[in-house]
């Protein structure tokens, strides 16, 4: 980002599912997201009364102006740059323009890079892939699972940002009965699935690709809300669906019941079927009367039989399309957004939560009294979160000071962390934007 000092996560060239394993994250834990309309936190703020009214509420709200304006500014870029590096790997359109494998794979570097790091300052945190496991694994009374094949993907990340607790309703295998189960329920998940190039997969997999619709070397972003953690599996976009244990036997117990029958049956006459069309195709010289009624018995068997097999063969989709429909509607319904068009609502997220932080740390600051530990600052403000909005976050202190500290609202003495006084607080913003105009 133009203007702005930060670590990118380190990126390889090639990374298999198996080796996600990147940071843990708590689905319990506290979330950093500030789930507050930015109107609404300055206005709570300045009710609080720390700030004189007049020309001291007047500047306090200059300098929250000033400090969107700057990030908004920078961001900017930031998004250039994502659309930029997702040209050619878009799979809504056809690149006009190649690239060379060096080229493309830095492209890839750099848009992986940019975009992780604008969720983590959206305040995304990153599920690794056996979490993703894990949470399937634990699903209460699977009555459907769901396979994607991972080879076709180079990279396939989840992140989620925010999370609550609903109940759902379940039945217990193998006696039907009905209880109630807690599960957690992201608020926000974005996934990020990158499939392999061109040159990197066989040809049964590009025709498994083309099936689906999806072109090689392209990276797949989605966005969805109010997903269940059991439900990640379903995201996939080459997901199938596979009838669980309790489903395989409730088609195949009638099958058996209403097959062996047929089969016992057929088993004594099926010699006799063959005789008699031995007989019709010259190979036996004569048939008997009763062999032609058995002949006849058998043949309507055998028909039975097919009829059979049809019908088990219909409950079998059936039962598979209606579990298809099912996760089909939940990802319609509950797909925010798709590829390129996430760019914005990321950048947007991440400039707002960045704002916020800012506004929060710089007022805190300011009203601390004089200079102040972080670690009080950050209690301070988790206190006044929870007590005004009734919301828990786990505040990033660290990031907030050092985004002050880089426009001029906040520097560290041996004391601890101070602000500089509004009207000079506003002069260094200034300069700030001019700098950020005149490097455009």
């Amino acid at each position: 980002m133009a203007g702005k000092s930060r670590k990118s996560p380190a990126m390889t060239q090639e990374r298999s599912l198996q080796s996600i394993g990147r940071r843990t994250s708590d689905a319990g834990a506290q979330d950093h997201v500030i789930a507050i309309r930015k109107s609404d936190l300055v206005e709570a703020l300045l009710r609080e009364g720390r700030l004189a009214e007049g020309a001291q509420q007047d500047g306090f709200r200059d300098i929250c102006g000033a400090i969107g304006a700057i990030l908004h500014q920078e961001y900017f870029a930031e998004l250039e740059r994502l659309r930029g590096d997702y040209f050619y790997f878009n799979p809504e359109i056809e690149p006009h323009a190649a690239l060379d494998r060096a080229a493309l794979e830095a492209a890839y570097v750099s848009l992986i890079g940019s975009l992780t790091a604008v969720l983590a300052e959206a305040n995304f945190v990153e599920l690794t892939h056996a979490e993703v496991e894990a949470a399937h694994r634990s699903r209460p009374a699977l009555r459907v699972d769901t396979v994607a094949p991972l080879e076709d993907f180079r990279e396939v990340r989840f992140f989620r940002r925010g999370h609550h607790e609903e109940t759902i309703e379940t039945g217990d295998w193998p006696v039907f009965r009905r209880r109630s189960v807690p599960v957690i329920v992201y608020d926000e998940v974005v996934l990020l699935a990158a499939l392999k190039p061109a040159d990197r997969i066989s040809e049964r997999e590009r025709r498994r690709l083309a099936r689906g619709h999806l072109r090689p070397g392209s990276v797949l972003i989605k966005s969805f809300h109010n997903i269940a953690s059991i439900d990640l599996n379903s995201l996939f976009p080459n997901v199938r669906v596979v009838l669980s244990l309790r489903d395989k036997l409730l088609l195949s117990g009638p099958a058996l019941a209403g097959g062996v029958p047929i089969l016992i049956k057929l088993a004594s006459t099926i010699t006799i079927l063959f005789l008699v069309i031995g007989f019709y195709f010259g190979l036996s010289r004569s048939v008997k009367q009763e062999e032609m009624a058995e002949a006849l018995a058998a043949l309507s068997g055998l028909v039975a039989l097919g009829s059979f097999i049809a019908r088990q063969w219909l409950r079998y989709q059936r039962q598979s399309l209606k579990y298809q429909k099912e996760i089909t509607e939940k990802v319609y319904f509950r797909n925010v957004n798709n590829n390129s068009g996430i760019f914005d609502a990321m950048i947007a997220a991440a400039e707002d939560q960045e704002s916020k932080e800012a506004i929060l740390a710089f007022y805190f600051l300011l009203t601390a009294g004089g200079p102040a530990e972080a670690s009080r600052i950050k209690s301070g403000i988790e206190t006044w979160l929870a007590q005004t909005f009734g919301i828990n976050v786990a505040f990033k202190i660290e990031d907030a000071l050092a985004k002050l500290n880089r426009v001029g609202l906040a520097f560290k003495d041996d004391g601890g962390w101070s602000v500089p006084p509004l009207e000079r607080a506003r002069d260094n913003l200034g300069r700030v934007w001019g700098d950020l105009l005149q490097a455009r």
